[in-house]
């Protein structure tokens, strides 16, 4: 199983946060392959451009996914915004087999301080096998807001005690290391992608 993560609105695609991601579904089998927007790209050559709206990145992730053509069963996702936009294009690529399952790592549910502003229409009529990997106390959508929205019954949630946009807990807290919740997840995905790995045939 192939996994496709992008980036978060303000890391790159080798940050700290994605390089442990990375490591985390590796060290369980799982390939992982990662690609940069064309903003974060450029911002490599010194151009500090500002990210732009999450829907004019489909085009981005959809070449993302060509160039992967041929690596199947294929999961596609991302950090934050990165698995954002997958999601946009997820039911497209589903439709048409080219993709096996969607995986979220930190979803931005809504802006943080602004929970009215929900980014879950299009989840809750939502066809392809998804995993959302989310803190229990992430400012972008916490356990308790997420259990009022409506989401498809395909969208699977892994919740992690006391993470947060990161996964990262506070140990004093909740006695997690982010090393433990990195683990949680790796397996995670792992039985996740094992699941969905006969219905890709």
């Amino acid at each position: 199983m192939t996994v496709l993560l992008a980036h978060g609105a303000g890391a790159a695609m080798d940050s700290p946060s994605m390089e442990a991601i990375a490591r985390a579904l590796a060290d369980e089998g799982l390939r992982v392959a990662r690609f940069e927007f064309g903003y974060m790209a450029a911002r490599r050559n010194g151009q500090r451009k500002p990210p732009p709206r999450a829907e004019t990145l489909i085009p981005e992730y959809r070449q993302a996914v060509e160039a992967l053509a041929g690596e199947e069963p294929l999961v596609i996702g991302g950090k934050s915004m990165g698995g954002r936009v997958a999601s946009m294009v997820a039911d497209e690529l589903f439709a048409a087999g080219r993709i096996a399952g969607l995986l979220c790592l930190g979803y931005p549910f809504h802006p943080p301080n602004h929970p009215e502003k929900l980014r879950t229409a299009h989840l809750a009529g939502m066809k392809t096998g998804a995993l959302i990997c989310q803190g229990t106390r992430d400012q972008f959508g916490t356990r308790e807001e997420v259990a009022g929205y409506a989401l498809s019954p395909a969208i699977e949630l892994l919740w992690l005690e006391d993470g947060d946009h990161d996964l990262k807990p506070r140990k004093t807290v909740s006695g997690f290391t982010a090393a433990d919740h990195l683990r949680t997840v790796g397996e995670a995905v792992r039985e996740w992608c094992a699941r969905l790995a006969p219905a890709a045939g």
